[in-house]
């Protein structure tokens, strides 16, 4: 499977999803004009990346410091498609990386991980600029 990279632009998030090092990462805002049309790609590759999965633990590693409404319900089905194959013994752990000064994007992963219940889902406070 090749790998998906998505650059950034200044209305969506840069994606790099990495099925050989099993390492899924988006970092940057997110507020396209169409969510679910720019999101729909992700899915798909995720479906099929899900899909052929075995024993491997899979990171995703997400940096989302400003995203819509539309946007954080992409997110949200993001989680349940994590949280879903965790339930069916998929090894997955989201890590939800936030400055801490940006107290809503830290609000929006505590809420994103109360919505998830088979989902390893850590908070990652980090400053701007780091990884």
């Amino acid at each position: 499977m090749q790998e998906l990279i998505i650059e950034a632009t200044k209305s969506s998030p840069q994606i790099h999803f990495d099925p050989a090092g099993h390492v899924l990462e988006m970092s940057g805002e997110s507020y396209p004009e169409n969510a679910a049309k720019f999101y729909a790609p992700v899915f798909d590759w995720l479906g099929r990346y899900l899909a052929g999965l075995g024993e491997e633990q899979v990171t995703v590693n997400l940096a989302i410091s400003y995203f819509n409404s539309s946007s954080s319900k992409a997110l949200m089905n993001l989680f349940d498609m994590f949280d879903e194959a965790c339930r069916t013994g998929r090894r997955i752990t989201v890590n939800w990386r936030y400055d801490p000064d940006n107290e809503t994007a830290q609000e929006c992963g505590e809420e994103f991980k109360e919505d998830v219940c088979d989902l390893p889902f850590n908070l990652v406070a980090c400053g701007p600029g780091q990884p």
